[in-house]
């Protein structure tokens, strides 16, 4: 049996998420990652994970569909047994989602719908789905966001949904306690990925805007969320759990 841990990131195709995956096979772990309809992204991600030395797999997710997560669930596990003659991952990063934009009183409730599937409903149920599959002693990273903190107009609905799920993070990590399973979350400033990049261009005093409320001085990027998220997935966080962790070099500090 492969003695190498696995991960599972959702929405690890790009941005955000394919940094975690490329950080992640860089610790020495192999990673699955989940895509919702960009395969030749998948693709890529999958070769840059291969190129680290480490084994990789792709599998299609609507990650606010849980109807869907039961045949996601019996994929995994047919593709663990042929590839790794396992039927377990160790750990599990909560990643996929998307933005939006709209004020208190503009906010569609189909907006509203979309943010809880993919943000809460769909994290909170593909861990459920996913715990039976995962080994004791692993790891939950739920991905937040600097705004469950501190509040720009505009992102309420968004921001809502990510301040439950570091709620539920913390009872991850009380819960699963007996199974030595660690739950953290990880809570990123701006970050110029395809998430907020045509925000970022279309106004670019944005940009100055925010790297003025920074300490660090700048905008993140990718590359400064990726290595935060692979040090809670290797044994040398073993004592970090029920934590939030923000990466946002320091936005309101």
């Amino acid at each position: 049996m492969d003695t190498k841990k696995i991960a599972l990131v959702t929405g690890g195709s790009r941005g955000l998420g394919k940094d975690m995956a490329l950080n992640l096979a860089k610790k020495g772990l192999d990673v699955v990652i989940t895509y919702h309809s960009n395969a030749a992204a998948a693709q890529e991600t999958l070769n840059d994970i291969e190129a680290e030395g480490a084994k990789g797999l792709a599998l299609q997710l609507d990650a606010r569909n849980v109807s869907t997560f039961d045949d996601f669930k019996n994929t995994l596990v047919t593709e663990l047994k042929g590839q790794w003659n396992t039927t377990n991952i160790d750990y599990l990063i909560n990643n996929a989602g998307f933005g939006h934009e709209g004020s208190v009183s503009d906010t569609p409730e189909e907006a509203f719908d979309d943010l809880v599937n993919v943000h809460f409903k769909g994290v909170y149920f593909l861990t459920q789905k996913m715990l039976p599959v995962m080994n004791d002693g692993g790891g939950i990273v739920n991905i937040s966001s600097g705004l469950a903190r501190f509040s720009f107009p505009g992102y309420s609905a968004y921001a809502a949904m990510k301040g439950a799920v570091e709620v539920y993070t913390r009872y991850l990590a009380k819960e699963l306690g007996e199974r030595k399973i660690k739950a953290n979350t990880v809570a990123p400033g701006a970050i110029n990925t395809d998430f907020n990049r045509e925000r970022f261009e279309q106004a670019p005093q944005v940009v100055d805007m925010i790297a003025s409320l920074t300490a660090l001085g700048r905008v993140g990027e990718a590359e400064d969320i990726g290595p935060v998220v692979a040090f809670l997935c290797t044994d040398d966080a073993a004592w970090v759990n029920g934590q939030r962790i923000e990466a946002s070099g320091g936005m309101f500090v």
